[in-house]
């Protein structure tokens, strides 16, 4: 047998990303967690662009709204909804560990307390996801039933099976 000699060689490919460097582990933690959640939310539509995003709301009724991620640099999320003059977008700020819409000193601890405060905000800019599928039988009541428990420290509470807990956690909000 004759023993081949290969020599490789590796080129090294910079990967540019808009995306900062996150400067801690709790920062790292925070948007990883807020984004397998929102990929479980059905209104989540990644890398759509904005004339899109704006095209589909268009139709679509009064406060509907998706996140969609952001092509400005330093920014993960994008909120675009269906206001009373049409579709807007508007940047979500992560900063300090809270979410906040860009321009406004209001921040929240997760990006889906940040929704939940402008869907019941006397404004009523939003109001129903734009998602990507029908919610299912399960999701909708998971949805009734965060509903009902008010936050997730509750669901530990509730006499179900730890897989329908699991369930439930998996998506603790009332979108």
């Amino acid at each position: 047998t004759m023993a081949h000699s290969h020599t490789s060689t590796v080129t090294r490919s910079t990967y540019t990303t808009h995306f900062p460097t996150f400067t801690s582990k709790e920062d790292c933690d925070i948007i990883t967690d807020t984004a397998a959640k929102l990929e479980r939310s059905g209104f989540y539509w990644g890398p759509l662009g904005v004339e899109e995003a704006h095209r589909m709301l268009q139709s679509a009724p009064l406060g509907s709204f998706l996140i969609r991620d952001s092509r400005q640099k330093g920014v993960f999320f994008t909120l675009s909804y269906k206001g009373k003059c049409g579709p807007l977008s508007i940047r979500i700020d992560y900063k300090q560990l809270k979410f906040s819409l860009s321009g406004n000193q209001r921040a929240f601890p997760t990006l889906f307390a940040l929704l939940e405060h402008y869907i019941n905000s006397p404004k009523k800019s939003l109001s129903i996801p734009y998602r990507k599928w029908e919610p299912t039988l399960q999701e909708l009541c998971r949805r009734r039933i965060m509903d009902l428990c008010g936050e997730k420290s509750q669901v530990s509470e509730l006499p179900v099976t730890h897989v329908v807990q699991e369930f439930l956690l998996e998506f603790p909000f009332k979108l």
